[in-house]
């Protein structure tokens, strides 16, 4: 590991399960960070989520390696009571503690903030939860779909007049909320060198999802009136839309008041006559549109400076240029197959390199080299397998 990587020396137990609170120590990794990641003997159900329609499907486990790569891997039973002594030493060999664990199973596992702190006064202790800690639906399960999406107002606004909510983009929603949580922990971390102190860092999926759709939360705390869904063929301003090329090929486009001169170059029309028929402005540039193709929108668009972005698929966002341009696609090591790049956590820090990325560990991959990291002896070790707090377990098929 470079000397130079920002994190380097910093000492991560991520405990979380699926997104969120995983995809928060793999910023941390990305800068270097020490993480090691806790699994139940059966393993994180996100092992398997390539497998879980609607996902796509695919031989190799690609949301497993991007939520947990770079990372070691140990298999823990915190049920079993043998554990307990393993869990100790994870905590005073941590830096930063990562949970995600429902509260009313936390108590019963003796996880809570109050439980384990005691061990590492200068812990960080970061927890993500669905809904938050406090209120009537603080101990609900949450996922990014339920609480990012629906609970926070963004489901019910990101869709047409007369259209049902529709299912949202699985993981989006986790992934923004990691980097509120690693946010979190780097300011706690902060206040940890000015202080000496740790700290309970906390943020929930519903806090995110609501900061996320904030201007239109926001305007509503205001009393704000507003227009309605979103209608392609009558909206609110036909400037900012959506339209579509002559080969098919749907774009976003933003106007902006001073750039209505540039529109109206752009398909060969007069700014007065634009200006003069804004409610059959839709229209007018539906006509002017469907006439070319994309490509040639490409160009003039560029030409005039008018602000726009192409609707891609997965397929063709991964062949884009600028991803590989800005390392947002890199290489990943190990992982197998078709799976030899993945996706760079959206943080970039100039004159720094991230650590080059790995795949994730298999099930419990690490286990004999954490525990005699942790001063675990051969016997220790035998005791600890034959109790089952820390089990033999197979990789998940893949």
């Amino acid at each position: 590991m470079a000397s130079d990587n920002i994190f380097s020396g910093l000492k991560v137990v991520d405990l979380a399960s699926f997104i969120a609170g995983p995809s928060a120590a793999v910023i941390l990794s990305d800068f270097g960070a020490d993480v090691i990641k806790v699994e139940p003997p059966t393993g994180d159900l996100w092992r398997i989520g390539h497998k879980i329609p609607p996902q796509p499907q695919a031989k190799e486990p690609y949301p497993w390696h991007l939520a947990n790569r770079n990372k070691r891997g140990i298999t823990l039973d915190l049920k079993n009571p043998g554990s307990r002594q393993v869990l100790e030493k994870l905590v005073k060999w941590a830096d930063v503690l990562i949970v995600n664990t429902p509260h009313p199973a936390r108590k019963k596992l003796r996880l809570e903030y109050d439980d384990v702190a005691q061990w590492n006064p200068r812990l960080i202790y970061a927890d993500v939860t669905g809904f938050g800690e406090k209120g009537p639906d603080a101990d609900l399960p949450g996922f990014d779909i339920t609480s990012y999406w629906a609970r926070s107002g963004l489901l019910s606004m990101t869709r047409d007049a007369g259209a049902p909510p529709t299912w949202p983009v699985a993981g989006s929603g986790d992934n923004a909320t990691a980097v509120g949580l690693y946010s979190a922990i780097v300011t706690a971390l902060y206040r940890r060198e000015r202080t000496g102190k740790g700290s309970y860092v906390t943020t929930s999926l519903l806090a995110e999802g609501v900061w996320s759709a904030s201007v239109s939360i926001q305007a509503a705390l205001a009393g704000a009136k507003f227009y309605g869904l979103h209608d392609r063929k009558n909206p609110a301003n036909a400037a900012l839309n959506v339209y579509r090329a002559a080969d098919d090929a749907w774009f976003v486009l933003i106007v902006t008041p001073d750039k209505l001169a540039a529109l109206a170059k752009a398909i060969g029309s007069d700014p007065a006559k634009l200006t003069a028929n804004m409610p059959q402005l839709t229209a007018i540039l539906d006509e002017a549109f469907g006439a070319q193709p994309m490509a040639h929108w490409y160009e003039v668009f560029n030409g005039v400076h008018i602000t726009f972005g192409a609707v891609r698929g997965p397929q063709e966002v991964i062949n884009d240029p600028q991803l590989r341009a800005n390392d947002i696609v890199v290489p990943l090591e190990g992982a197998g197959g078709k799976l030899t790049s993945t996706i760079s956590s959206p943080i970039q820090v100039h004159g720094v390199a991230k650590v080059s990325a790995r795949r994730a560990p298999s099930l419990g991959e690490h286990n004999e080299e954490i525990l005699r990291e942790l001063g675990f002896d051969a016997k220790d070790i035998d005791g600890l397998r034959a109790s089952g707090a820390v089990p033999k377990a197979k990789e998940r098929a893949a």
